[in-house]
């Protein structure tokens, strides 16, 4: 098996604790999110210094609230400190952070992407002078800092796939539900082969929603009928992510969300939403699912993440059924 892990926010132990027990129990990837409180920059630097194989990377930083140079400055460093086992994870984030928190404007999102992304690119290389006159970036006459960052994008809708399939080394769906996920990145390996790029050279890691209870598998699947709500609820990039597959459900679950309705939002998502938008049940039942989910053509590496709603023992349980090392 070959599983990466979203770093959990526990009172039991801190990231960098969190990624060295990761890495021993045979998972290939740590990735830091960054929404509000923690810097996901800080904490992989502590995670890298502690660590020896494992792959690091943000899962995800948004486009808004750093610069493309203050993205790969950041890339450069971690690449530095973790000898080259960094990816850089970014996405769009929601309106609700960018404007309430970030205090920014949620405009232009995929034209700002790709600029970023495109910038991020140059400033990395080893270009004598990167000079760039973009619609919503300028930038001159810096050099590149010669460090080699992959760089993944959390594209949902087919605009920000096509940023993926034109520029990026990897793809981070969330709420693509898995059987809609070959179907969502062949839309990518298209655009792909249009820029005359190798398809099999975007690496697709999907999130993989995992929650374990051998003594109370219903309790273990509400956890993931919690994430899936509160996602499709929180913005219409999840909500529309979802309908791919589910289209009715999806607004259902918007509208209640949005209305303060949290419980009318949980009991629209379905045993089926469930197990296709997540990985959850006993152990034996998130193992069988997590092996599905990596065979499934499209997939490289499935990113298990667990839902905010489990307390630190229900974490370590689905922390020790996804690990690798139990396959």
């Amino acid at each position: 098996m070959t599983v990466g892990i979203l770093l959990p926010e526990t009172a039991e132990t801190g990231q960098a604790e969190f990624g060295v027990r990761a890495e021993a129990r045979g998972y290939s990837s740590v990735w830091q999110g960054e929404l509000w409180g923690e810097n996901s920059f800080a904490e992989l630097a502590a995670v890298a210094e502690r660590t020896d194989g494992v792959t690091i990377g943000t899962g995800i930083v948004n486009v808004f609230s750093r610069s493309p140079a203050v993205l790969a400055m950041g890339a450069n460093s971690l690449d530095r400190l973790s000898d080259g086992r960094f990816v850089l994870g970014v996405g769009v984030s929601t309106p609700k952070a960018i404007e309430d928190l970030h205090g920014m404007t949620f405009e232009r999102p995929i034209r700002r992407t790709h600029e970023a992304v495109e910038l991020v690119q140059l400033f990395t290389s080893d270009t004598d002078s990167v000079d760039y006159d973009g619609e919503v970036f300028d930038t001159a006459d810096f050099p590149g800092l010669s460090a080699d960052v992959p760089v993944y994008n959390a594209a949902l809708g087919p605009a920000n796939r096509r940023v993926t399939a034109r520029l990026c080394d990897g793809w981070l769906p969330n709420m693509v539900p898995y059987s809609e996920l070959d179907g969502a990145f062949e839309y990518v390996a298209d655009h792909a082969r249009e820029r005359d790029r190798d398809p099999d050279d975007i690496a697709v890691a999907p999130w993989a929603h995992v929650a374990a209870n051998d003594d109370d598998p219903d309790a273990a699947r509400d956890a993931v009928r919690g994430a899936i709500a509160y996602f499709a609820g929180s913005a219409d990039g999840y909500k529309n992510a979802v309908a791919t597959g589910y289209p009715d459900h999806a607004e259902r679950i918007a509208d209640a969300w949005r209305s303060g309705d949290r419980d009318a939002a949980r009991g629209h998502v379905t045993p089926e939403m469930v197990d296709d938008l997540g990985c959850s049940g006993t152990t034996d039942d998130v193992r069988q699912k997590l092996g599905e989910l990596e065979d499934t053509p499209a997939v490289d590496t499935p990113l298990v993440s667990f839902p905010s709603s489990l307390d630190d023992d229900a974490i370590e349980r689905s922390f020790a059924a996804a690990a690798p090392e139990a396959y």
